[in-house]
């Protein structure tokens, strides 16, 4: 098995830098779009979170990278800085491990753009980012788009919406015809497919469908909770266990802030991060995660995606998201690389079918669990209330009982009486013989 990354047509030296990240066989979408890159088509790749899409195009990127020329020769855009930021890491480190000596720099919005421009007159063979700064830079004419061979559209189902398909255009537009697209995405709609098509070159379209399976490294549990005991049982269920780094997930983006500020009154190390943060605010929160120095990151679904954070121990379900799918994707990030990963939900009573449906979606055990003296243990069954029925044939049975009962007694006490009568009335008499007293005359 060790030798399938050669026989997809790529380099030694890039398979044995993948061994020392200890990736051995391809996923099914690298199988499909690493021979299609390297012949340098056109291709629209469609996988799920964490089947290993960046790898799927980087790894071709580098075999065809031209390291004896000074310049650049690659753009990937990103939607959000921590997509960039991953990209850029994934990018040092096959090199480092490949000994391919690709250079790459982040060009990102709201950052200092003369520090980028400095960045760039060290002509960079990789270029990451977002695609509004990028266009920006192209226009500036600090960045040489005419040398751009290949451009990757990573997250295409954001990138290729009406508020960035303009400067997603007109960068493509400032490359030479020659150049190959690739795009990729977790999820394409029609819509954004077309638009695709239209920019591409009779483009190769790889799709591979959604497997529904959860890592059996992750364990599930939920515990029950009344909905404004949700934050308190977190807080203690989060002292309780200690976790290493732990996401916890709400389905409102508006209400982020205020769990994180909570969580942080009560002592906990976190940062939360949404849609309407300032760049650097998520990257310091992201950077400061990475790092271990805060314990829990606050996030919802939209927020989160497409982070691929290492060693996260725990998933916490403050809300359950109604998406079986978002169950799957929240889970997904524990229990990677083949440690193991805890996935709790905290639920209110009404929410138990939730879990019942995701049990037969993904054929997966939910436990359900409870807090005694600073441990986690099984939730212990109600006792079964008697049901109306049963009431009333015990209250049947109990009146027929002692209607019983009674009259065995009434019985039984006549039967003494009529007893007792009848022995007097055969007793023989003992009193004394003389005569009678004689009647009072009147």
């Amino acid at each position: 098995m060790d030798n399938l990354f050669n026989e997809l047509g790529l380099v030694s030296a890039l398979v044995e830098g993948l061994k020392k990240e200890n990736i051995v066989t391809p996923t099914t979408i690298q199988e499909k779009c690493i021979p299609a890159a390297l012949e340098n088509k056109d291709i629209i790749a469609q996988s799920e979170t964490g089947s290993g899409k960046t790898l799927a195009y980087l790894l071709p990127i580098f075999q065809k990278m031209d390291v004896t020329k000074k310049e650049m020769q690659t753009i990937i855009l990103t939607p959000t800085h921590e997509l960039a930021i991953q990209i850029e890491r994934q990018i040092e480190l096959l090199s480092k491990n490949s000994g391919i000596a690709v250079t790459s720099t982040p060009i990102i919005g709201n950052v200092n753009i003369t520090r980028q421009i400095d960045k760039l007159k060290e002509k960079p063979h990789i270029i990451v980012g977002s695609a509004g700064r990028i266009l920006e830079l192209i226009k500036k004419k600090k960045l040489s788009a005419h040398t751009i061979k290949t451009i990757v559209i990573d997250e295409a189902d954001r990138l290729l919406d009406m508020h960035n398909i303009d400067a997603v255009k007109a960068i493509i537009k400032s490359t030479l015809k020659e150049r190959q697209l690739i795009i990729v995405s977790a999820t394409i709609s029609k819509e954004a497919e077309n638009i695709a098509k239209n920019l591409m070159k009779d483009p190769e379209y790889l799709k591979v469908e959604e497997s529904h399976t959860i890592s059996t490294n992750i364990s599930h549990m939920y515990f029950l909770s009344d909905q404004r005991e949700k934050f308190d049982n977190l807080r203690k269920l989060v002292r309780m266990i200690n976790p290493k780094k732990a996401i916890v997930f709400i389905n409102k983006s508006e209400e982020i802030a205020m769990i994180t500020e909570k969580l942080k009154y009560n002592g906990f190390k976190a940062e939360g991060i949404h849609g309407t943060s300032m760049k650097e605010n998520r990257k310091k929160a992201m950077d400061e995660f990475r790092s271990g120095k805060i314990q829990l990151l606050v996030a919802s679904d939209v927020a989160a995606r497409g982070l691929d954070i290492k060693e996260v121990t725990h998933i916490f379900n403050l809300d359950m998201p109604q998406d079986p799918k978002n169950y799957l994707h929240r889970v997904g990030r524990t229990g990677r690389a083949g440690e193991s990963g805890v996935a709790i939900s905290l639920i209110t009573e009404q929410e138990k079918d939730i879990i019942n449906r995701y049990e037969k979606s993904f054929g997966i055990n939910i436990s359900a669990k409870d807090m005694y003296l600073g441990k986690i243990v099984d939730l212990k069954p109600p006792k079964r209330k008697p049901s109306t029925f049963r009431k009333n044939t015990e209250a049947s049975s109990t009146s027929k009982t002692n209607n019983l009962t009674k009259e065995k007694q009434y019985k039984s006490t006549a039967e003494k009486s009529n007893s007792f009568n009848k022995d007097r009335q055969d007793r023989p008499s003992f009193a004394k013989p003389g005569k009678s007293k004689p009647m009072k005359k009147s």
